[in-house]
This record gives C-alpha cells, sequence and structure tokens, in this order.
C-alpha cells in the first residue's frame, strides 16, 4: 500500500498548484512575488519553477517562469460519453477481464470507468466502490455487484462525488483494485485531472488500493491538467487502445508499467 505523503511534499504538491493556477490567470510569474505570497524563500520557489519547467507546463525566464501548455478545458461528462465511444468499450471490457469473484474494487468516476461498470453487470460477488453517479446508476441493478457509494459533494460537470465525507469513507476499507479515469497522462507530470477535489479524493484511492489501473484512449497521452492524480511509480497498469504513440508505448515499458491495449 502506498504510504500517506508526508507533510512537506503535500505542502510542495499543493503550492506548485497554485503557481500553476497563477500562470493560467496571468500568463507569467515573478520569483519575489511567489516569495512573499507563498511565504518561502526564493530558493525554493526557483526550484519549483524548474519542476514544472521540467514538466513542460512553464518555461523560466530571468526572474520568473512563463506559461509553455495550457492544460485542456474539462468537459461535461454528457459530451465524454460521446467521444471515442468504441475505444472506451473496447477499455472497459478488457478492464473487466481483470476482476475476479470475491474482488473489492474502486470505479473512479469517468466516461471509461463507466464502460468498465458495464461490462461489470454480469459479474458475482463483487464489491464496488465508486464516486460516480452515473457507475452507480448503471450497476445498481446488477445482482451480483454489492454497491457503495463514497458520499459527499456533487460536482455537476462529471456526476462525481467529492469532499471531506467522500474522502473520510474510504479509511476503513482495504480495495485489491483502483480502476482510475484520467483526463491526462504524460511520461513526466504522471496522471492528472481538471478538479482538485476529485484529484484529492483520487490520492486517497490509490492510498487505499493494492493495485492501480488505469484505464484511458489514446488521446490523453501527452496532456497535462492542473492537478495531479498519481506519480507513474504509482501506477501498475495502463490499459488503452491501438493508437498509442511509440514514445507512450516505450516509456510506460520502460517504467516497469504493465500495458494493455485493448
Amino acid at each position: 500500500m502506498t504510504a500517506t505523503p508526508a507533510p512537506t511534499t503535500r505542502n510542495t504538491r499543493q503550492r506548485r498548484q497554485r503557481i500553476v493556477e497563477q500562470l493560467l490567470q496571468q500568463g507569467s510569474v515573478q520569483v519575489g512575488e511567489l516569495v512573499e505570497r507563498h511565504g518561502v524563500s526564493a530558493v525554493t520557489i526557483r526550484a519549483d519553477l524548474n519542476h514544472l519547467e521540467s514538466q513542460g507546463l512553464a518555461v523560466r525566464s530571468h526572474g520568473g517562469a512563463s506559461l509553455l501548455r495550457m492544460p485542456p478545458q474539462e468537459r461535461d461528462i454528457h459530451e465524454k460519453d460521446t467521444l471515442n465511444l468504441p475505444l472506451k468499450d473496447a477499455i472497459g471490457a478488457r478492464a473487466a477481464q481483470l476482476v475476479k469473484p470475491g474482488d473489492n474494487i474502486i470505479l473512479d468516476s469517468g466516461s471509461t470507468t463507466m464502460m468498465l461498470a458495464r461490462h461489470l453487470r454480469g459479474q458475482r460477488d463483487v464489491t464496488v466502490m465508486t464516486n460516480g453517479l452515473n457507475i452507480a446508476w448503471e450497476l445498481a441493478g446488477a445482482p451480483g455487484i454489492v454497491l457503495r457509494l463514497t458520499g459527499g459533494l456533487l460536482h455537476q460537470p462529471s456526476l462525481s462525488l467529492h469532499g471531506s465525507q467522500a474522502e473520510a469513507s474510504l479509511h476503513s476499507y482495504g480495495f485489491d483494485t483502483l480502476f482510475l479515469g484520467v483526463d491526462g497522462l504524460d511520461l513526466q507530470f504522471g496522471a492528472t485531472t481538471h478538479h482538485e477535489p476529485e484529484a484529492s479524493l483520487n490520492h486517497r484511492m490509490v492510498e487505499r488500493s493494492r493495485r492501480i489501473v488505469v484505464l484511458t484512449d489514446s488521446s490523453k497521452f501527452g496532456k497535462v491538467s492542473l492537478h495531479r492524480i498519481a506519480r507513474l511509480d504509482e501506477i501498475h497498469t495502463v490499459i488503452t487502445d491501438a493508437g498509442i504513440g511509440e514514445e507512450y508505448r516505450d516509456g510506460l515499458q520502460r517504467l516497469g508499467i504493465e500495458l494493455i491495449v485493448a
């Protein structure tokens, strides 16, 4: 099981996310301004900016940095449901083959995990925890599924639940597998999503699961959304389609991540 990150690590991650948000709003940032805003040293801020540059999100300039790559905009779940549907269905069907009777799993919200839920309806003796209302609706009538919802606040664009109640609901459980949907997957920055509270809940999901399986169609490779869900060294398996490029095929395998092409 992944260890809970130390407070210093969490603070660094949160500060860097705030810097990216400021870059998105302003287009550029200055070291002196960031030092004052975040209450850390200039050395620390320069390290932050160097990190963002290494992720391809910013380019360093004298005394600061400028935005280099614009994260993709969040799409409504109903719009997502219409995109790359045959690919997502194939990915969901292949992911369902990893689920065995007696498994306890988490299905993260998302359009691709929704397809996995559809292919789980015939399973027997499987417990599913989810934060996705669309996923819960899909599995509500499945006789062989024990369904649990996280509870929490509703994020309407994704029909996902999040917040302290959702995170607390995971604390007393241990899961065999987390099936994780993402808005972007980058070889350097890892798996990312648009919505910070959802990213926070995803961190808790990762901590409570023994195996992390990312479900993504190949259009998400190379994209970086604002909030990181997981580093690549926390991911065990990626299931995608045949559109994956050689860079990502080789990169994932070089990192020891199992790659399954549906």
